[in-house]
């Protein structure tokens, strides 16, 4: 744990060097990272949402690829596709993009439905299904989209399926007056991304991974997550609520929070942290919700408020007299 503390602590530095003024959104970048999960980054023109993608992938010395999506793209442009050999008289698969570790697609919504449903399958497998024959991807395994939600103009929206396969979804927003001055200060004479190097491998990085499916998450927390997903899908305001997926990602997303901040258990203020990212993009407001003008992050706010926080022993010990966290409870990782 002392371990993933420091090198999640070097990557966080490295991330910040280029993303000047945004350190909650570089943590849940890498809560996403090590939860095994994929990150949605949602915002308007300009605010470094491919220069996070970017920096993130470029502090971990693993494959990388980036693929700009257009309307013309085809799904295997993305996976790939088989090509007949003429010398051999077969036909050789040519792998597309996705086999990488980290996965960039920028502007995932300007491409066709059909071309972003090329993504569900490793999204949620880690595999890549081409002409009858299915390929492993090998982990880490990571895909960070961005996608501009003011432009209507030569976009399809995410069709809820693959935004439920999104663990967290983050928006950057405009930099402070300091920060965008210091951004100034340090951009104008060159370009820190080009300068960045790796603090991290993938070798090290599937150690984290695993040490992150080790934390503690006592009965008590577990039901708090339950009963918070639970509720999305009794409000008369939400038509489509949270899936039992979202209660996956939110439990292994509040294991690599704990994980970051140096604890061996999980704690409801974990969860807490984490449930607006995790959550928010997942549902879908009914028509009075958007005409009273509120949001899905509104609703997690107020659920966050109403949904009762479990008591007693919050440091995750057993309840044996132990002074200490109980000891890691080892779980299947996702697959």
């Amino acid at each position: 744990m002392a371990e993933l503390h420091e090198i999640a602590r070097r990557i966080a530095g490295n991330v910040e060097r280029v993303v000047v003024g945004k350190p909650e959104v570089v943590r849940i970048a890498l809560v996403t990272l090590l939860s095994e999960g994929h990150l949605l980054l949602e915002d308007v023109p300009g605010v470094g949402k491919t220069l996070l993608a970017k920096a993130l992938a470029r502090s971990i010395d693993c494959t990388v690829s980036r693929v700009q999506f257009t309307p013309d793209l085809l799904p295997s442009d993305v996976t790939g596709v088989s090509i007949y050999n003429r010398r051999t008289g077969e036909f050789e698969f040519r792998a597309g993009p996705v086999f990488a570790n980290i996965v960039v697609g920028d502007e995932i919504n300007r491409a066709s439905p059909k071309t972003q449903s090329a993504l569900l399958e490793c999204m949620e497998e880690h595999q890549v299904t081409v002409d009858t024959e299915t390929y492993q991807l090998h982990p880490p395994f990571m895909v960070i989209a961005t996608q501009n939600p003011i432009e209507m103009d030569g976009t399809y929206a995410l069709p809820e399926a693959q935004r439920d396969r999104f663990t967290a979804r983050i928006s950057i927003g405009y930099p402070d007056p300091q920060a965008e001055l210091a951004m100034v200060d340090e951009h104008s004479g060159h370009e820190p991304l080009a300068e960045l190097r790796p603090v991290s491998d993938a070798e090290h990085v599937r150690g984290l991974m695993y040490a992150v499916r080790q934390v503690h998450v006592s009965p008590e927390v577990r039901r708090y997550a339950v009963d918070l997903v639970a509720a999305t899908r009794q409000l008369a305001e939400v038509r489509l609520g949270a899936s039992p997926r979202a209660t996956l990602h939110l439990i292994r997303a509040a294991r690599a929070q704990a994980a970051l901040a140096g604890r061996e258990y999980v704690v409801p203020d974990d969860i807490q942290q984490i449930a607006q990212p995790v959550l928010a993009h997942r549902l879908v407001l009914a028509p009075e919700a958007h005409a009273a003008r509120r949001t899905p992050a509104d609703v997690i706010r107020a659920l966050l408020q109403r949904v009762p926080v479990p008591h007693g022993n919050r440091d995750g010990a057993r309840d044996n007299g132990s002074q200490g966290p109980a000891p890691a409870t080892p779980r299947p990782g996702p697959r």
